[in-house]
């Protein structure tokens, strides 16, 4: 029999990521705040729900999280009905949720006063790695709770690597978000400029996808781009979301982050233009809405 676990938040993420776990032979009790997404999962992949977090966390060797944002983890977390209260000494919890890295260290430290172990993990790869169980993670934490971890982690990830002490996880993630916001802005732009100059902008695509403007966002995204459809992959509120952590941690640490704070007010006006739930390549449509305006 497989190890006592508890899943915390069955989002568009967390509710396939728990599902695997079932999969490889686990006992899972898992708690989500709509209690009908909870009853769904189990009807799905039997194990069990719980009314709270910490009688989900009640005798689990980890704890796993996957909420919205650093105030939906405290609420999940502290008090006499969060995950803290009903896990063991000795038991992790492992955050998946993309959160601060101030969040991480204060939970860590109150963990860790309770005899808990904490690693904060954030994830990439969206809702289909998510279903394919080919996510990304990137973790923060003690190499011994890591170690312990690791197994479980590497059910639904393809990719998953200790960054450091706690908080690395959040700041890699950061970069990630970082990295991707400058990518899908000139992905967005290149198109654009294609369509403009009267160019095949498939054809353009075919050709340069094969030299150094390759990307996964050009690879995964222009078909849907051209086409307008962004009802799909990383809702654009979520990137505001992170890109706010990340420019919030930049102003801490002395980084100077132009694009991606340009980056961000771009993705303002799309919220503005009603695409608050829109994918991140949506940044093209902002660019033609200007372009068929002129």
């Amino acid at each position: 029999m497989g190890e006592k676990l508890a899943f915390i938040g069955l989002g568009v993420m967390g509710y396939p990521m728990a599902g695997h776990l079932v999969r490889a032979g686990h006992q899972v009790t898992v708690y989500n705040r709509t209690a009908a997404k909870a009853a769904d999962w189990v009807r799905e992949y039997g194990g069990k729900k719980a009314a709270t977090p910490a009688a989900a966390a009640k005798d689990a060797s980890l704890v796993i999280a996957c909420v919205g944002n650093d105030d939906d983890l405290r609420s999940v977390v502290l008090g006499d009905k969060g995950a803290f209260a009903g896990m063991s000494k000795g038991a992790i919890f492992v955050d998946h949720t993309t959160a601060s890295a101030d969040v991480a260290r204060e939970l860590a430290g109150i963990g860790a006063k309770a005899g808990l172990g904490f690693l904060d993990a954030p994830v990439s790869g969206g809702q289909a790695g998510a279903q394919n169980g080919k996510l990304t993670v990137m973790v923060g934490g003690k190499p011994a709770s890591y170690k312990k971890a690791e197994p479980i982690i590497q059910t639904y990830a393809r990719m998953q690597k200790l960054m450091g002490p706690i908080g690395a996880g959040q700041l890699t993630k950061m970069v990630n978000q970082i990295c991707i916001a400058g990518l899908v802005q000139g992905l967005s732009e290149g198109l654009h400029f294609a369509l403009a100059a009267g160019l095949d902008a498939a054809a353009v695509v075919e050709v340069i996808s094969k030299g150094a403007a390759q990307s996964w966002q050009m690879e995964n995204r222009y078909t849907t781009m051209l086409a307008n459809k962004f009802d799909h992959g990383f809702a654009v509120d979520w990137m505001r979301k992170d890109l706010a952590i990340a420019i919030a941690e930049a102003r801490r640490n002395g980084a100077t982050l132009p694009v991606t704070g340009l980056v961000d007010q771009f993705y303002a006006e799309v919220q503005q233009m009603g695409g608050r739930r829109w994918d991140t390549s949506s940044l093209f449509a902002r660019l033609e809405a200007h372009r068929k305006k002129d």
